[in-house]
């Protein structure tokens, strides 16, 4: 959402320096392939001091913390992985169990398993400033109905006065950081695109598949800025991004959900290609546009997301938040 903006969804750190004797090891890829995975690198964590747990989610098993990695404020993020299908061979056969409750048919255990099998996917943002503690602390939403006055007077003059910075995404379009991450790209500077994985993707089963793809061409903030110009663009991202992944993953489009975010977290034009089981955040009916449903409606009116009122949430901090209420919108 807005105040998110200056960043991606979960930041990156693909930019750190790691030793040269690093070992790699071998992972399975969702298509059968093996790969690299990243080099072992030195524990950053080994001397993290906690502030606080910002929020957490027992449903998807998420924990936000706040605390310092030798004196700057950090934000660390742990999420458990998935469980894999073609791992519960070894997690039954190397497994202990400890008995917690019998009753009748039932009983219940604490399962440890091998600890390879037992990951804890971790992103760290360091130095982390306030709008990433704020992003990651829990609070209340507000949807907010903006109509196209609204965004004239209220929310694209906020974007502006923002100024929040692009250079990450214009790095992944230039092959300057994340090159090797790029599942498909269509080169041309007006219809193109990058393909690559969400940074909440493991990548290790299809199950929660989550990629995204990123317009070559710039200038496109959101989705307010769409027109009938813009279907050739839309057309060739939802097309081929489809067939990029039934390709790599063996995923027909009938099992996908393409759709944009509005507002997005970035704005730069983007589009989210998730499975269509995979309840992924921000998928809901409030936030997220079916690519289709775009397509379709602006053959129907070329200037529809020009015009008509949107809505969409924003958190309890949001500076956006403020100047609709400032403004008596909400």
């Amino acid at each position: 959402m807005a105040n998110a903006a200056a960043k991606r969804e979960i930041p990156t750190a693909e930019n750190k320096d790691v030793p040269g004797d690093a070992k790699r090891v071998k992972t399975d890829r969702t298509d059968g392939r093996d790969e690299e995975e990243e080099p072992e690198c030195e524990n950053v964590l080994c001397g993290f001091q906690t502030s606080s747990v910002l929020s957490d989610s027992a449903r998807e098993k998420l924990l936000f913390v706040h605390g310092k990695i030798a004196d700057q404020e950090a934000v660390v993020v742990l999420e458990k992985t998935p469980i894999r299908e073609d791992a519960l061979p070894e997690l039954f056969a190397r497994s202990t169990l400890r008995l917690e409750m019998r009753n009748d048919i039932y009983s219940t255990y604490r399962l440890q398993v091998p600890p390879h099998l037992n990951e804890i996917k971790t992103t760290v943002v360091c130095p982390a400033t306030q709008k990433h503690l704020k992003k990651y602390q829990r609070q209340e939403s507000f949807l907010v109905e903006e109509t196209e006055q609204d965004y004239e007077s209220i929310t694209l003059p906020y974007i502006q006065q923002q100024s929040f910075s692009l250079q990450w995404v214009y790095n992944i379009l230039e092959k300057k950081a994340e090159a090797d991450r790029i599942v498909y790209e269509d080169p041309d500077p007006e219809l193109g695109f990058v393909l690559l994985p969400d940074l909440k993707w493991d990548q290790k089963q299809v199950d929660d598949l989550y990629l995204i793809a990123v317009a070559h061409q710039r200038g496109i903030k959101s989705l307010r800025d769409v027109t009938s110009e813009h279907l050739p663009l839309l057309q060739n991202i939802l097309q081929k991004g489809k067939e990029a992944i039934l390709q790599r993953y063996e995923l027909p489009g009938s099992g996908l959900r393409v759709y944009v975010h509005y507002q997005p977290s970035y704005y730069h034009l983007h589009v989210h290609f998730t499975k269509l089981g995979y309840e992924a955040p921000g998928c809901g009916v409030e936030r997220a546009h079916l690519l289709s449903d775009v397509v379709q409606n602006l053959r129907a009116d070329p200037r529809f997301y020009k015009t008509r009122t949107l809505s969409f949430p924003l958190r309890a901090d949001d500076g956006l938040l403020g100047r609709f209420r400032e403004a008596g919108r909400l």
